[in-house]
């Protein structure tokens, strides 16, 4: 794959998709690697009893593999100047399915004078939005 180029970019372009499969053993492993070791992300009896569906992915795993598209895709031509996102709904990681959680990242918004781009991110669990106004701002060198 070669290096994105702004030049090259129009808004509306897609420039990265993936899915990702989570699984109970997926928040094990973040949990140790992160030291976030609330309850809500392993035990059932303890999610349901705060008022959530059952066990949730940490919100920052879901915000750090829905950017990973978009460093991949961007390599060394750039850097993420910006990263924001708003946590809309909880994602529920059954312990048997897991939970698959779909990122689509589009270009939002050129600024060839600045060498900017600004990368939406439609970041869905379930057919419906788990990440709101999820955006990156990119530096090209």
């Amino acid at each position: 794959m070669s290096a994105p180029v702004l030049e090259n970019l129009q808004v509306g372009d897609v420039v990265a998709e993936r899915v990702y499969e989570f699984t109970r053993d997926t928040l094990v492993r973040y949990a140790g690697a992160s030291g976030d070791f609330n309850p809500i992300h392993y035990r059932d009896d303890i999610a349901t009893s705060v008022g959530l569906p059952g066990v949730i992915a940490h919100g920052m795993l879901t915000m750090g593999a829905a950017a990973s598209p978009v460093t991949e895709w961007l390599g060394a031509a750039g850097v993420v100047a910006d990263y924001q996102v708003r946590f809309t709904r909880p994602i529920s990681v059954d312990g048997e399915r897991g939970a698959s959680v779909t990122v689509t990242a589009t270009v939002g918004v050129i600024d060839t004078e600045a060498r900017t781009a600004r990368i939406d991110l439609r970041v869905t669990y379930a057919d419906q939005t788990v990440l709101g106004k999820s955006q990156l701002v990119v530096t090209f060198a």
